[in-house]
């Protein structure tokens, strides 16, 4: 089993820092789009499905996703193994990024926000939502809560669906991922539930 520490946030804190340099460097090739956006076809580029997530479209997009990574994954961290958060974390922003892309010519509009879809995706923002979403019903107090009240499944399946609509609405803007974001929180609330970062499981 891996050590318990805040180190696997600062790895990351590091690799956006990387992958943003190797992104100018790309960009006077003009191959930014090629090794870094996640974008359809998928299966021409597939190597973006990860390297998207590391990958960012500005210094602010870089930042912003850095201090939430900071502020939300610090706790998630310091309760897992290394090896579990960034699995977790890799997988968790990678089908985030997937489902933006394939979803995005299903849900096109959303009145009052406008187009979600869009060309390409890069960010963290998918892991990051996933780590919140895992924080939010994996803590003591919703495993406190849930055993106390013990829900049917498919209700508190149902609350985590409308909890990440909420909040994925709620971060709403203009150029934003909202499939992205929806997704990394629906997959954290339902590894949360089944504890899957608990460093006992297998």
């Amino acid at each position: 089993m891996g050590s318990r520490s805040a180190t696997p946030v600062f790895e990351l804190v590091m690799l956006f820092v990387v992958v943003y340099a190797l992104q100018m460097v790309s960009a006077l090739a003009d191959l930014v789009g090629e090794l870094f956006v996640l974008q359809p076809p998928i299966q021409e580029n597939p190597w973006t499905v990860v390297t998207s997530v590391f990958a960012h479209a500005d210094l602010g997009h870089l930042v912003s996703n850095a201090v939430a990574l900071a502020v939300i994954g610090l706790p998630v961290a310091v309760f897992t193994t290394r090896a579990r958060f960034h699995a977790f974390f890799v997988v968790a922003g990678a089908v985030a990024g997937v489902s933006q892309i394939v979803l995005s010519d299903v849900v096109t509009v959303i009145p009052g926000i406008g187009v979600t879809a869009s060309p390409g995706v890069v960010g963290a923002s998918g892991g990051v939502f996933a780590l919140l979403g895992y924080l939010l019903a994996g803590n003591r107090v919703a495993a406190t809560l849930g055993s106390a009240v013990n829900l049917p499944d498919w209700l508190t399946y149902s609350v985590f669906f409308a909890l990440a609509g909420m909040v994925t609405l709620a971060t709403a803007a203009p150029g934003v991922a909202l499939i992205a974001h929806f997704t990394g929180l629906l997959v954290g609330l339902v590894a949360g539930r089944v504890h899957l970062l608990d460093p006992s499981r297998r």
